[in-house]
């Protein structure tokens, strides 16, 4: 790859939310902020080999792009109108909340609470990540064309249902960030543990983009503390995707994982965003508690050295802030380590997740570890029948097989 290749793909990922964000806010109109955007793109594929990279990329590209857009609705019988809406909006703007910033406008926009979640997440990758759509389409196992389909639909309502292009004002603002923060941790699960039985076991790139994606909005908000919590959750956990998939595809469970390949510069990063959460002195949320809990999980240098009366005392915070019953669950196996698998049993038992593969697999182990081992089989058969990844799968597999034959 050239130098001036290397730095169009750089200037992509940096500068292409700036470039949409800015377009929309002046011209109201997501169809034509991605569209100039893209052709401001194009341009520069095909002049800055020859002219070279510009000082200022991302002011060229915006540049580019304004003076596009302006053609384009010049060329366009409805341009007097496109126009006025135009000048309303940048001379009368909406009320911009808390914070003025294009990006983040552009981000509550794509994660309005009145698109479906299926739409949120597509729309947040191809406006705000500048993800392709046919890289958005491989990445959650749909044809492209439906993808494109879904994109333009959340497009068409957000300019039929009038939604503003803003950040909300402060009272709304809590509700509107969690809902932000769902989008951007369902991105990251997706590619921390793929559902697809056709992809790969981890999405190195959906993750990767999850946590740009939630570096930017804790940049754009540093005094949001589940935001904070969030990237520390999502840096600690992708700091063990070294080591969670063996060379033959399966996966490695957290207590079989090779500490040695974590990545210590991302466990660093998360862990001082935990302490400055801690120094904050404020009531912890979800994602702050989570991160939390997974400091203590990547402290331990030894999967024997866990303190797990710490990370029972913090599911017992958990539970208080979000008792639903994978966080119940969770809170097991920590209840196992101290007290032993019959008082985890019982803590499981009559939770509603028949249909939640975890459950069967938690169950399973809890019960190999009784020595009841016909149940565990029964359970590790019902969580193969219910994983979507083959990666767990094989797992599994190999788990209900050590047991032998009925």
């Amino acid at each position: 790859m050239t130098g001036v290749q290397e730095a169009l793909t750089r200037v992509h990922r940096e500068e292409w939310a700036r470039v949409v964000a800015t377009l929309a806010r002046r011209y109201g109109d997501l169809d034509l902020a991605e569209e100039m955007a893209a052709e401001a793109f194009a341009a520069a594929v095909e002049r800055w080999p020859a002219d070279g990279v510009p000082p200022a990329p991302g002011a060229w590209l915006t540049t580019t792009a304004h003076r596009k857009a302006i053609d384009r609705l010049r060329r366009e019988a409805r341009r007097d109108e496109k126009h006025r809406e135009a000048l309303m909006l940048s001379g009368t703007p909406e009320p911009l909340g808390v914070i003025d910033d294009d990006r983040l406008r552009l981000v509550f926009t794509c994660c309005h609470p009145a698109l479906a979640m299926e739409a949120r997440v597509g729309l947040t990758l191809r406006m705000v990540g500048g993800l392709t759509v046919s890289e958005i389409a491989h990445a959650f196992l749909v044809q492209e064309t439906a993808m494109g389909q879904r994109i333009t639909r959340a497009k068409a309502k957000i300019k039929a249902a009038r939604i503003p292009y803003g950040v909300p004002l402060r009272d709304d603002l809590p509700a509107r960030v969690t809902g932000v923060l769902a989008v951007l941790y369902l991105i990251f699960n997706e590619g921390y543990l793929a559902s697809g039985p056709g992809a790969g076991a981890v999405r190195a790139d959906l993750t990767a983009e999850a946590i740009r994606l939630t570096r930017l909005v804790h940049a754009l908000l540093p005094a949001d503390g589940e935001a904070t919590g969030l990237l520390a959750l999502m840096l600690l956990t992708e700091a063990r995707r070294p080591a969670r998939v063996s060379a033959s595809g399966e996966l490695v469970t957290l207590a079989e994982q090779d500490r040695g390949a974590w990545d210590r510069a991302l466990i660093a990063e998360g862990h001082a965003l935990v302490r400055a959460r801690l120094a904050a002195g404020e009531a912890p949320g979800r994602y702050q508690i989570l991160a939390a809990i997974n400091a203590v999980h990547t402290d331990a240098r030894d999967v024997r050295d866990t303190d797990w009366s710490q990370i029972l005392a913090l599911y017992d915070q958990l539970v208080r802030v979000d008792p639903s019953p994978i966080v119940r669950l969770n809170r097991a196996i920590a209840v196992a380590e101290l007290d032993g698998p019959e008082v985890a049993l019982a803590e499981i038992a009559g939770l509603p997740l028949a249909e939640y593969h975890a459950y069967h697999a938690v169950r399973a182990d809890l019960l190999r570890r009784t020595g009841r081992s016909t149940e565990s089989r029964e359970a590790y058969d019902r969580a193969i029948a219910l994983s979507g990844n083959t990666a767990e799968t094989a797992h599994l597999i190999r788990r209900r097989d050590q047991l032998g034959a009925p």
